[in-house]
């Protein structure tokens, strides 16, 4: 991260610190480069009695970065969100499995958790800036060292095995200018050599796992242990109505799925489709599960979007795009992939679109996130309809 331009320094920045080392590492920098940093944790969950369960945001976790924020010499406050956590991620998450979705809570997490609350903490505290430990970037349009009005993007950070864009697509384009993410331009390995080199107490924590309050991902079993009316037993069946066998309630699958079917067959069967309705698994060969178009809603963004048939138009330096005949885009449907060529049209409802995708996709499930790209420029996503 460069350093701060002249009305940058000594702004008041609040970084979300997880105890990890990646959000470690960005609170460093931020002091480093000239910034008032106070950090900030959010306490999301801990195992209860109705669960065996120990995760990476527990109070430990708060514990840890307690610990480093007193390390590299920066105030450091925690806040019990737990219930709001249950109900705005957790319970979500459970519901969209058990309608046969692939809910993304990391996600639902920054949407109406994370940003937000990061935000109004750093309203109340007096706060110019809010950071986190992502490795993305927003890129400011303007004179050097002075606050932007104008063009404000959020990009891809450089490290393409490490970039989290996809996970910010939610953010709100007009509070852009308020986000800082250091990382961006550093890759994983240089921030692990960094940590090491000033002996940061987090320096060799392992990395965190995809689903933060669910050890082992086992999602199914955390979803059993947490609710126990989750649903029924159903029939399997390929594409064509036969049953091949039954399965334990549709929140156990998802497209794309391969083990744990329970049913034989000479050739590799996948989930191609779950049908909450009629609480069915559909099953098929490997090039069932890939699909080329699916509908988008939910949608978010971060470009601002000419909905009408007009030309092409720039409003105070903003990029404006017209979607109405379609526009060519790269597209994930999950965070690790990497973005594939594709066309997006904007629906007659101006609030879902379609996405073409030049060769067919591997499992875009209901319930993913979908996020557009121009180049490294994130233009906004949506839900996979």
């Amino acid at each position: 991260m460069d350093r701060c331009g002249l009305k940058y320094c000594m702004s008041k920045v609040i970084i979300g610190m997880s105890g990890g080392v990646d959000s470690s590492i960005a609170a460093y920098l931020l002091k480093k480069n000239g910034y008032e940093v106070e950090g900030l944790s959010f306490i999301l969950w801990e195992a209860r009695q109705r669960s065996n369960f120990t995760t990476c945001c527990s109070l430990q976790a708060i514990e840890d970065a307690a610990r480093t924020a007193s390390y590299i010499g920066v105030p450091h406050t925690s806040i019990d969100i737990r219930d709001d956590f249950i109900e705005k991620v957790i319970e979500p998450f459970v519901n969209a499995y058990t309608k046969g979705l692939t809910p993304n809570p990391c996600i639902l997490c920054n949407r109406h958790i994370k940003f937000p609350l990061l935000l109004e903490e750093a309203k109340k505290r007096g706060a110019e800036f809010i950071a986190t430990g992502h490795y993305a970037r927003v890129e400011r349009k303007g004179s050097k060292g002075q606050r932007v009005k104008g063009s404000k993007f959020l990009k891809k950070g450089i490290d393409p095995k490490k970039d989290q864009s996809y996970f910010l697509y939610v953010l709100r384009r007009q509070e852009l200018d308020s986000f800082l993410f250091p990382l961006g331009d550093y890759k994983k390995e240089d921030v692990r050599k960094l940590a090491n080199n000033i002996g940061l107490p987090s320096a060799e924590r392992p990395e965190s796992q995809e689903i933060c309050f669910i050890e082992g991902r086992d999602y199914s079993r955390f979803i059993n242990q947490m609710y126990s009316d989750t649903g029924t037993h159903g029939p399997v069946m390929d594409m064509e109505g036969k049953i091949l066998g039954e399965h334990k309630g549709i929140y156990h699958y998802t497209i794309g799925q391969r083990k744990g079917l329970g049913i034989y067959s000479p050739h590799p069967l996948y989930v191609v489709k779950i049908d909450a309705v009629k609480n069915i698994v559909y099953v098929g060969p490997q090039e069932s599960a890939k699909i080329k178009e699916f509908e988008v809603g939910d949608l978010n963004w971060l470009i601002p979007i000419q909905l009408f048939m007009a030309r092409h138009a720039h409003h105070d330096n903003a990029v404006t795009l017209s979607l109405s005949k379609g526009h060519r885009f790269t597209v994930k449907v999950r965070s690790m992939m990497k973005d594939a060529p594709a066309k997006i049209y904007l629906n007659p409802d101006l609030n879902t679109v379609k996405v073409i995708f030049d060769e067919p996709q591997w499992a875009p499930a209901p319930g993913q996130s979908s996020v557009f790209y121009d180049g490294d420029i994130v233009i906004g996503g949506g839900v996979i309809i």
